[in-house]
Parts: C-alpha cells; structure tokens; sequence
C-alpha cells in the first residue's frame, strides 16, 4: 500500500501540472461533470471590454511569431498577390477595404441562438468576447460570412455548401466552437456554426473533435490566452490542453499537454489498455505470458476497487459499475509490474 500511496501523489502531482487558472478545477472529472466544471470556470461577465478593444488585443493576441509588425489572418493561406488569400498583413492595415483586415467573427453572429446582434465599437459580452474574434482579410471575411463550417482538406474555401477554415487553422477554429460551447451554452451549439454528425449521447460535432486532434496548439496560438486573462479575464481551456475536449466529449484522443494519460512504470512489452477513456468495458492486453499476472484497480484515494487475475493474451474489464472519474490501474507479474492511468466515462 505505500508503494501505490508514493505513485498516486506523484500521479496527481503530474495531473495538476497544468497553468495556476485551473488550480482551483476539478480535473479529475470527465464528461459532462467536467463541462460544467469548466463552464463556470470561465463564465466571467466583463462589462466593460469592448468590440473596439479588440482592434488592438488582436495586434498582441494574433501577432506573427515572424513578424512582430504583421498579424496573421485567419483562413488565409499565402501572401502571393491576392489580397483575399494573404496569411498575414501589416498592423496597421485595418479597415473595410480592400487589402485591408477586420474582425471576424468565428461563431457567427447570426447563428447564435439567440443572435449575438450588430456590432459597435462600443458593444460588450458575447459579440466582443476575444476568444471568438480573429483578423481575417475583409473579402475572406465577406466570403465566409456565415456559412457553417465542414469538413475538407487543404486551403480554406466553400466545399459543398460548408466552409473549411482550411488545414493550418482547423485546430484553431475547433478549439473556439470549443471554447464557445462551453462559455456560452446551448445559445452557441456546435451544430448551429457547424455541420457533420455529433458524437453520440452528445451534442459536439465529430469534426470538431476530429480538427482538435489533427491539428495541434502552435506558439501563435498559444501566445492568446496569457495576455487575454489580464485582458480580459479568462482563458480558452481547449488551448491550455485539448486533451479536455477528449475527456469531456470522446472522439479521437487529442494532444494532452498535462500528461493526464502519461504515467508510465517498468512498461510491459506490448502491454495495450483501450478504450480510455472507457465507458461501459475496458480491454488489457499483452502478447507476453505474466507469471503469476494480475490486473488491480485503485481509485484517486489508493483503494484497491478491482483485482482478477491475468497471464496472457487479453482481458475485459465491465467498468459499467464504476463511478465516472480517473483511477490508477496497475499490471503485475513476477517481475515486472506497470501502472497506467484510466479514466471511466
């Protein structure tokens, strides 16, 4: 027992090594639990941050990592001579016309329910919120306008009545609809600035999940959420660790950038726990022959909640009984032994 008391506080020593903004997160829950722990986290009411404020909050937030004079622009995908595709522009070339950038609103206005309503330099809540606004070159923004996003490949552009934001910025735009579902509730559902089936027994869009997962948090990204909690006040979880979406949602698993799945010891070779999460089974398998093998469960607290034998080959574990939440699962034989961490949906 304090063996795996030694493992579990170093366990959650790793499970919390995440920004100061979530020390106070519950992240040790999955699902819809999770969801709404995170939805009151970040349901900040900002009174006076405006529309206008974001003109130059986006010069800091969407700066290129290359060029600290330009900003990048969503959707764009080179700088060959068409104004309408550029991928970044000068600071200062903000306007309405031609070869110039505006705000774009990445969940559209008019597909809020109810909508967001016109904007005005003054405007403040959801229509100014800076986590749904990036410069876009005015025409590529007229061209979007409020087409619902789909799938595709390659550069942005309408694909069959969808608008694919395009593969540079399709883990950018997934992790806003992430970001806005979670802040804004029903009145900003996937499905409403979306199009695709949803993953089942919830209402986020597969391709969302799928985006999050292909396309990782770069440096730009990653560079919006610092400044926008003393800017504004909150942060965009799906940034700070897409892996939340995964936990919250399912789908493929996406990048965990806390190592929340990471803890390894003295590995068995071939050694494959999956689903994981899981939902009503979990399989463990292994191609080696364990010596006097077992597989043993423990809760958060060291519990030991589960123990079978296991000596080759594979093993299914009906997790339908266990309370939703992570634990500690452990394989051992004579001499070897491995401890991996689970999470039960």
């Amino acid at each position: 027992m304090k063996k795996i008391t030694l493992v579990l506080l170093f366990f959650v020593q790793i499970l919390f090594a995440q920004q100061p903004y979530y020390n106070d997160v519950n992240l040790t829950l999955t699902g819809q639990d999770l969801y709404l722990e995170l939805q009151s986290k970040i349901a900040i009411n900002n009174p006076t941050f405006t529309y206008g404020d974001v003109r130059d909050t986006a010069k800091i937030t969407d700066e290129n990592p290359a060029n600290n004079t330009e900003v990048l622009l969503v959707y764009g995908y080179d700088n060959s001579g068409s104004c309408t595709t550029d991928r970044s522009r000068d600071k200062d070339d903000f306007g309405g016309t031609n070869c110039e950038y505006n705000r774009e609103h990445v969940f559209a206005r008019s597909n809020s329910n109810p909508e967001m309503g016109s904007a005005s330099n003054s405007s403040t809540g959801i229509i100014a919120d800076p986590h749904n606004l990036r410069p876009s070159d005015q025409q590529m923004n007229g061209n979007r306008g409020n087409t619902k996003f789909g799938a595709g490949s390659g550069d942005a552009g309408n694909t069959g009545g969808t608008w694919y934001p395009g593969d540079e910025w399709k883990g950018d735009i997934a992790r806003m609809m992430m970001y806005m579902y979670t802040r804004y509730g029903t009145r900003c559902l996937p499905t409403l600035n979306g199009s695709g089936a949803t993953q089942p027994d919830n209402e986020m869009l597969q391709v969302y999940l799928q985006w999050n997962a292909e396309d990782p948090v770069t440096e730009f990204e990653d560079q919006r959420n610092p400044y926008l909690e003393t800017e504004y006040g909150n942060r965009n979880p799906f940034i700070d660790n897409p892996y939340l979406a995964t936990l919250i949602w399912g789908g493929e698993p996406a990048e965990d950038r806390w190592g929340i799945l990471s803890l390894d010891t003295n590995v068995f070779e071939d050694l494959t726990i999956y689903p994981n999460p899981a939902n009503k089974v979990l399989w463990v398998q292994n191609s080696t022959i364990l010596d006097n093998g077992a597989v043993i469960i423990y809760d958060l607290l060291g519990k030991e909640i589960y123990k079978e034998p296991f000596t080759r080959d594979k093993k299914e574990i009906n997790t339908s009984l266990f309370s939703r939440g992570v634990y500690l699962l452990k394989v051992i034989s004579t001499n070897a032994e491995t401890i991996k961490k689970i999470i039960i949906n």
